[in-house]
């Protein structure tokens, strides 16, 4: 039974167009919805269409000749600041061999990492520890892995950071007004394990090639997904400090520090949970959404915040289809 039975419709012609304004999405379609090897010939010349039209030269004509964006320093103002732009071109498909693209990565991982090894939200020369937060650090290893820092001393340091963080199992110092305590606790989230957090850094670790998962890792995994399943995912009734945030019903591209049930269910599918039953009613809420082409609407977007805007809110989203598409596919061929 294909995968595609699940959907109203086949939008894979939508998302494989030729099209100047998102040009990723044809190279991830290629890739992960068509199984095409990156070194063929169309995946290749998808490649080079990411790095000539669309969001990924107009940030990098942003870039100063430094490296830097914005501001000279930390980089976290959002959302132009130079780690978002290292965010954004690991999500957006930037050629890892672009020496733009490296000049950046290496701009931030010269200014952003803490003493204590994370990254720290700051706008400054001076990142300090008590700055250091699961979503943030998740965010930007994920995307520096995906850009080819894996091996970086730097980045493992933030790996290493990312995964004691949680589990708690080595030495590591807690902040009070950051990362407060193992199993996710953060300061903003008035001392309890943070959703968002989770998400982000479980699709950090997911970033790992399994072969150089450690068993320390492959705890903090475990970790991870005991948090994010202990409740229901389409209710999102995660510890919080108010009522639940909208944000998780929203689904957009790219996404900020928050997260939304897409994303959750997208990384805990990709480490193996696609079994897992407690998954069942967030699928289903997902695939409720979709119309009656097999598209789904962005709804949450950074609209005038970022160096160049991405899709209108309100209409059939390719990044979110395809983002879509991807767990559609996930679960219809699970991991063991």
């Amino acid at each position: 039974m294909s995968w595609l039975n699940a959907v109203n419709g086949d939008s894979r012609a939508w998302l494989l167009e030729p099209d100047s304004v998102n040009p990723g999405i044809r190279l991830f379609a290629l890739r992960d919805l068509l199984d095409q090897p990156a070194d063929a010939a169309e995946v290749v010349a998808a490649q080079a269409a990411v790095m000539q039209y669309g969001p990924v030269p107009a940030i990098l004509e942003a870039q100063h000749p430094d490296g830097y964006w914005h501001k000279p320093g930390g980089g976290y103002g959002k959302y132009r600041g130079t780690a978002w732009q290292i965010i954004f071109l690991g999500e957006l498909g930037a050629d890892p061999g672009d020496a733009r693209v490296q000049r950046g990565c290496a701009y931030l991982l010269n200014h952003t990492i803490a003493a204590n090894g994370g990254f720290a939200c700051s706008n400054t020369n001076n990142p300090v520890p008590r700055n250091v937060v699961h979503c943030l650090n998740g965010n930007l290893l994920a995307s520096l892995i995906r850009l080819g820092w894996l091996d970086d001393p730097r980045v493992q340091q933030a790996l290493v950071w990312q995964i004691h963080a949680i589990t708690g199992e080595e030495p590591i110092r807690y902040e009070q007004s950051g990362t407060s305590g193992p199993g996710f606790a953060c300061a903003i989230n008035a001392g309890q394990p943070c959703a968002w957090g989770a998400t982000k850094a479980m699709k950090a670790l997911a970033a790992v090639p399994m072969a150089q998962r450690t068993p320390l890792l492959q705890q903090a995994i475990a970790q991870g997904a005991q948090l994010l399943l202990r409740t229901n995912l389409a209710g999102a009734d995660y510890p919080f400090t108010g009522k639940i945030s909208t944000a998780w019903f929203r689904l957009g591209f790219p996404l900020s520090y928050w997260s939304d049930i897409l994303e959750t269910l997208t990384v805990l599918v990709t480490l193996g949970y696609g079994h897992d039953p407690r998954l069942a009613e967030a699928y289903q809420w997902l695939l409720d959404k979709q119309d009656a082409q097999g598209r789904w609407k962005l709804e949450n977007a950074l609209t005038g915040k970022m160096w160049i805007d991405l899709e209108r809110r309100g209409k059939p989203s390719k990044w979110v289809t395809l983002r879509a598409l991807r767990v559609v596919k996930a679960m219809a061929y699970p991991c063991p």
